[in-house]
């Protein structure tokens, strides 16, 4: 992370989101403007900048968005948002993702001295405060769940992401030409190395996500969702959608980062030609692949040197980057263990600390390593659980869908949200937008499941199959 010292237009920005969010509410159905508040907010908002009060959790480019719509919502609803839908598995988890900071408070309240270093422990409000972070980065999930949950949600999720690709693709059509600018000259900083993004002789984009790898990420998944509409053949105003998907592999490509490019290599021909079963099949391997990473790594299942030595062969550069992170994950691994139930809990008790100095020598790079040090292995669950789950369930509500339209939209939803699961493997990218996605996708297939049910056929939900129309102010 680079030198942090926002402007005044950085606060600014931030001040003025919900006001944002109130015109678009005033303007769009509930779960359009539930979807841009939110996506737009991820796009578009200064990163690392934000607004603190004492015992209050931090106001930033996740936190404000989430809320703005939470408030939205219950203004234009008149209620609200259910935050349960009987207890079920996403409940259990939703329980244990919130009681678990309590129990590793109060498993952690030693004081901790590593040479210089002092970590203080960690007490009741400490417990407190990471629930509420916990409530309010998730809240995109409860809002998606109740309103994003119509076959025309998951169409219009997609529509979304092709339109915010080709618009983000200005700004970084003009990095890639000319360095990652555009953050520091709006917000007055740079969010991460600069070095990092001087890639093959050119600039990988950073624009308003921090990270060259963010941004290849993104450019990924409007290229998928690009190929789902391309599939249904759902034009984007006057544009084709296969010229649209060609477009954004375009960009994709200009991003020059290879994990993106392999995720799209594979995502992309699979929206666009195989069948939604074998898509939601390979959802489902991703998933499960994600969430029991951990056990994979403690047994020494991953493949780690024949990653190294395929890595070599393409570039040495790269191959000694993936060495440090496999080599720290491993020290981060065995300190998670110590205490791997509950984990450290925060203050960066979960780091490893050598010398006299105590000197932190942790690179947490992904955001499973992070959750398992910070929270442990029930931590962990909870967490990956919520995320992995709606896809479970999509893959068991695939048989209920009534078009082939809405089958393609379901599995494009699984797949795009399925890659993010599997990018925090490597890196910590999740955001509010990874919530609105697995929460959207657990609530289209809990509608069909319950369609399913009580037998009665997918139009009385208000559900169209063949075109993609404003939802309603009403929760489906």
């Amino acid at each position: 992370m680079g030198h942090i010292n926002p402007n005044s237009f950085a606060y600014f920005a931030l001040l003025v989101w919900p006001v944002v969010a109130m015109v678009l509410y005033s303007r769009l159905p509930i779960a359009r403007a539930t979807l841009w508040t939110i996506l737009a907010g991820f796009l578009l908002l200064p990163v690392g900048a934000e607004i603190k009060f004492d015992h209050v959790p931090a106001f930033n480019k996740e936190s404000i968005p989430s809320l703005s719509a939470l408030v939205c919502c219950t203004m234009f609803t008149g209620r609200l948002p259910k935050f349960h839908r009987g207890f079920g598995i996403a409940e259990f988890l939703l329980l244990l993702l919130f009681i678990g900071p309590f129990i590793t408070s109060e498993l952690n309240t030693d004081a901790i001295r590593i040479g210089e270093t002092f970590l203080p422990g960690v007490g009741p409000y400490d417990a407190l405060s990471a629930a509420v972070a916990q409530l309010i980065f998730i809240l995109p999930f409860f809002l998606a769940r109740q309103y994003l949950r119509s076959v025309e949600n998951n169409a219009e999720i997609l529509r979304a992401l092709v339109i915010a690709g080709l618009a983000y693709s200005l700004p970084i059509l003009f990095e890639i030409r000319m360095s990652p600018q555009l953050h520091t000259w709006i917000y007055g900083y740079f969010p991460s190395g600069f070095g990092q993004e001087d890639r093959d002789g050119g600039w990988r984009p950073v624009v308003f996500l921090g990270h060259g790898l963010l941004v290849a990420f993104f450019a990924m998944t409007t290229t998928v969702a690009a190929a789902a509409l391309w599939r249904t053949r759902i034009r984007i105003g006057r544009l084709a959608p296969g010229g649209v998907a060609g477009y954004l592999s375009i960009i994709l490509v200009l991003c020059k980062t290879a994990s993106a490019l392999v995720y799209g290599a594979v995502l992309v021909p699979l929206v666009r030609w195989a069948s939604p079963r074998l898509q939601l099949r390979v959802a489902y391997v991703l998933v499960v692949i994600a969430s029991a990473y951990p056990v994979l790594r403690i047994a020494d299942l991953v493949p780690t040197t024949s990653m190294l030595e395929v890595a070599s062969a393409v570039d040495v550069n790269r191959a000694e980057s993936l060495k440090t992170r496999f080599d720290n994950e491993d020290q981060l691994l065995a300190r998670a263990w110590e205490r791997k139930w509950f984990g450290w809990g925060r203050f960066g008790r979960n780091r490893v600390y050598n010398g006299y100095m105590g000197r932190d020598s942790s690179i947490t790079d992904g955001f499973w390593i992070i959750t398992l040090g910070v929270f442990g292995l029930v931590g962990f669950a909870a967490t990956f659980g919520l995320l992995c789950f709606p896809v479970f369930r999509a893959a068991t509500a695939l048989r209920y869908a009534q078009t082939k339209q809405e089958a393609v939209y379901l599995a494009a939803l699984a797949l795009i949200a399925a890659i993010n699961i599997v990018d925090l493997l490597p890196n910590s990218s999740i955001s509010a937008w990874t919530w609105l996605l697995v929460g959207a996708l657990l609530g289209r297939a809990d509608a069909l499941h319950a369609a399913a049910r009580v037998r009665i056929p997918l139009r009385s939900l208000n559900i169209s199959p063949l075109r993609v129309q404003p939802t309603s102010r009403s929760s489906t």
